[in-house]
């Protein structure tokens, strides 16, 4: 049975009253349900399967390893090559950093369990010193597995498409996206939950990316007004 990242009304009316535009796609969005894991090691592998791909590749790689490991655990990656991982659609690169990972844990230089008692930013500055573990891959571990409530992550795409839409800005800069962390907080990670709603362009009302066309979007966009006429 799945698991959902939990949260509450508090949290829904503080970002509300801190916040009308984002209270709007709250009300636009309604509750998220969105799958957390309450395991440390296959949620770390899973998040860096999901580095620089979309969210469907990501899927694919990740259940063709179920289907295989059943759950993916450090024994199933350390008895496996790297040409094994690779074949199930990741790259030898990332096939390597998860085998570093595995081997970080079984030998026990990396102790999970001590990352659970950790503060936000202990927890990713152990985390980071792993090859291949990025702030983002230790923010999305904090927040999908351990559901840390104050979780926003500046390096996140579709975070900044969210907010985008949400705001109508055409670029977040870092001085803009502290200003609404620190609005956000200690709720960051709801927050988050709600902008990549919206970032996925499918809730009523929320439909444009206000960021500048790139010059192959203004190409397809002329290209569709010729068909038009």
């Amino acid at each position: 049975m799945p698991r959902y990242f939990e949260y509450g009304d508090e949290a829904v009316a503080y970002l509300k009253a801190k916040d009308p535009q984002l209270a709007a796609a709250i009300d636009a969005v309604g509750h998220v349900y969105r799958e957390v894991d309450d395991d440390l090691f296959s949620a770390m592998v899973h998040h860096i399967v999901g580095q620089q791909v979309s969210t469907a590749a990501q899927r694919t790689i990740w259940a063709r390893m179920q289907q295989v490991y059943g759950r993916v655990t450090p024994e199933a990656i350390g008895a496996a090559s790297e040409a094994e991982l690779q074949a199930f659609g990741m790259t030898f690169r990332k096939a390597g950093y998860i085998k570093g990972f595995a081997a970080a844990v079984e030998s026990g230089e990396l102790d999970l369990a001590a990352i659970e008692a950790m503060s936000d930013a202990e927890a990713i500055a152990t985390l980071r010193a792993l090859p291949g573990i990025g702030t983002w891959t230790a923010e999305m571990l904090l927040l999908f597995c351990l559901q840390r409530p104050d979780v926003l992550s500046f390096d996140d795409l579709a975070i900044h498409r969210g907010m985008r839409m949400v705001y109508h800005h055409r670029k977040v800069t870092r001085a803009m996206f502290e200003k609404y962390r620190r609005r956000y907080s200690p709720y960051g990670s709801v927050a988050s939950l709600y902008l990549w709603a919206v970032s996925h362009m499918d809730v009523p009302g929320y439909s444009r990316d206000y960021a500048p066309m790139t010059e192959a979007q203004k190409r397809a966009a002329r290209k569709k007004r010729r068909a038009k006429d």
